[in-house]
Formats: structure tokens, C-alpha cells, sequence
């Protein structure tokens, strides 16, 4: 599914609830299996990459470059890149598959970069995780370059949906603080004074063929419940959360988790 979005004039915005400590130690640990799980975001961030106009040149930033794969991806392109990732375990793999390229700890909120020295900026599934979104846009606004551009790949609000539907047919707790919508992006980028030329919102889907193949799917790539003293599953718990979306979405062998990303493309201008 891909849909134009339309662009609300900047509002305030309220923090995400999410702990970027929690989130930096889950990717961490998830950092020597990621690459080999990580099937539907490496997808996400080559359709990001393809959005990326076809001739580039300059200064290039990764925001939330895990295990370095896209920084890579960036260079081979003809730019200077560099990642910043906030879990130390991501940069550490980074910089031993990579030793040729740059990579620094640190936040998409206080990214470790000087200003007006970025030509291209580049994120995929990486800034939902944030606790500010005015921050985050404020920083990319500072580290770009006159006429630079940023092409980030978010996801947002209607994520993770059938399992949500399921855990709460089984009467579980919600595990997922809400992620922040489209719109509230939007009026973050606009707020900071970064130019929205486009939005792309699409349905990415993946497959699994089991509740437990599905749970680890989310789990082993770092993308777990951030819902504050969530308790562990039980057997019981997990077969009533099979059940559940089995009934609602299964069909034979086949059960959907969707991923909603926006493409956001964004000019500084001034």
C-alpha cells in the first residue's frame, strides 16, 4: 500500500515514552544475529536507498547504522559516509566488517556530527525508537548542508497491528509503547524548519510460520516490547496468543506481521 500524505502545519509535540537506554541495550544484545534476521528491514532500507537520487556527491550520514551494511552501501555510491548508532554491540560489529569506514556512538537526538557538514543524510527503521521527534528533526536540520537533503525511512503508528489485535483477544497486556503517526513526523520536520518535499507510507509485510517464529522475528532484531514491566510469557500465554491470531489472521503455515513505513524525503533550504 502507498499513499501520498498531505502536510499539517507544525504543532508541539510530547515525548514517545520510549527509553533510549532500553532500546540501545535490546540492539545490542541483538547485534552477532541481526544481519541474519533482519530479512523485511534490509528490504525497507534498500527501498530508502533506491529513493536516493541517482547521482551523489559529499559528506553522508547514517542515523541508527546498526551493523554498518547501509553506511556500506552509502560509500560504494561515491559519498563519505558515517554511521551513529546508539548501541555500542551494533558499532562494534560495524567497525570490524568495515574498517574503512567511520562510525561513532551516539543519539539521533544529539548526533555526534558537525553542523552544516552533511550533503546527504540517511535513516531506515531506526528513528521510531527515539523519545523526541522535535530533537531528532532539529538535529537533522543542524547537521545538513544548504540544499542537502535527507532521505528517512520511519516506522510509524499502525505497526505491529494483528499482534496487538491478538494479544489483546488473549487478554495479554499491550507490549509496544504507540509509535508516533505520520502526521506527528510531519509537523516535527516542518517545526524545525526542514522542507517535506515527499511521503510515502507503505505496508510492509512479513510471514512467519508460527507465534514463536513471528515473536522472535521481533525480539531478535532488538524491536521488542518497550511497554514498561512487561512480564514474561507463559506457555499458556503464548498458546492463548497463538490461538488468538490464528483466529484473526492465520491461514495454513502463514501468519502476517506488518511493518508501516514512511519514505520521507526532506530539503534543508535555508
Amino acid at each position: 500500500m502507498v499513499q501520498e500524505k498531505g502536510l499539517d502545519r507544525p504543532t508541539p509535540l510530547q515525548s514517545t515514552g520510549i527509553s533510549e537506554k532500553a532500546v540501545a541495550e535490546r540492539f545490542s544484545k541483538a547485534a552477532p544475529r541481526y544481519d541474519k534476521l533482519a530479512a523485511i528491514q534490509h528490504t525497507i532500507a534498500q527501498h530508502g536507498l533506491h529513493n536516493l537520487p541517482a547521482q551523489l556527491v559529499g559528506n553522508a550520514l547514517d542515523i541508527g547504522c546498526g551493523t554498518g551494511v547501509h553506511t556500506q552501501s552509502l560509500n560504494a555510491r561515491g559519498l563519505h559516509a558515517v554511521g551513529v548508532d546508539i548501541a555500542q554491540g551494533m558499532l562494534s560489529l560495524a567497525g570490524t566488517n568495515y574498517p574503512h569506514l567511520t562510525f561513532k556512538l551516539g543519539s539521533a537526538q544529539a548526533l555526534p556530527i558537525a553542523s552544516n557538514s552533511i550533503d546527504v543524510a540517511f535513516s531506515s527503521m531506526a528513528l521510531q525508537w527515539a523519545n523526541c521527534l522535535n530533537s531528532v528533526a532539529e538535529e537533522v536540520h543542524r547537521v545538513l548542508n544548504h540544499d542537502a537533503i535527507a532521505e528517512l525511512a520511519i516506522m510509524v503508528s499502525g505497526s505491529f497491528e494483528e499482534l496487538t489485535h491478538a494479544r489483546k483477544l488473549a487478554q495479554l497486556p499491550t507490549a509496544m509503547t504507540p509509535l508516533p503517526t505520520a502526521d506527528a513526523w510531519n509537523r516535527a520536520f516542518r517545526g524545525a524548519g526542514l522542507a517535506v518535499k515527499r511521503v510515502i507510507t507503505r505496508d510492509y509485510v512479513d510471514s512467519h510460520s508460527d507465534i514463536m517464529s513471528l515473536l522472535r522475528s521481533v525480539k531478535g532484531v532488538g524491536a521488542g516490547e518497550t511497554g514498561k514491566q512487561q512480564k514474561v510469557l507463559s506457555r499458556q500465554d503464548i498458546k492463548k496468543l497463538s490461538m488468538a491470531y490464528h483466529n484473526i489472521h492465520g491461514e495454513v503455515g502463514r501468519l502476517p506481521l506488518t511493518y508501516r513505513v514512511c519514505h520521507f524525503r526532506l530539503e534543508k533550504n535555508a
